[in-house]
């Protein structure tokens, strides 16, 4: 198991409101990554991905 969870930031930052939807975290979630705990950083990254996947159906 990887000790790291690789940041999902694509380094295309483009906030739509409170969301990246290049990324799907939102601000907060940017914000707090390098202090994040790796249970946290899985929720998020977990969190982002249904928010792209729905970004997606909503085009």
């Amino acid at each position: 198991m990887a000790k790291d969870i690789e940041n999902p930031c694509i380094s295309t930052c483009q906030l739509s409101g409170d969301l990246c939807v290049s990324c799907g975290r939102n601000r907060e979630d940017i914000r707090k990554w390098k202090r994040m705990k790796r249970p946290e950083k899985m929720a998020a990254v977990q969190r982002a991905a249904l928010r792209l996947k729905s970004l997606q159906r909503g085009r």
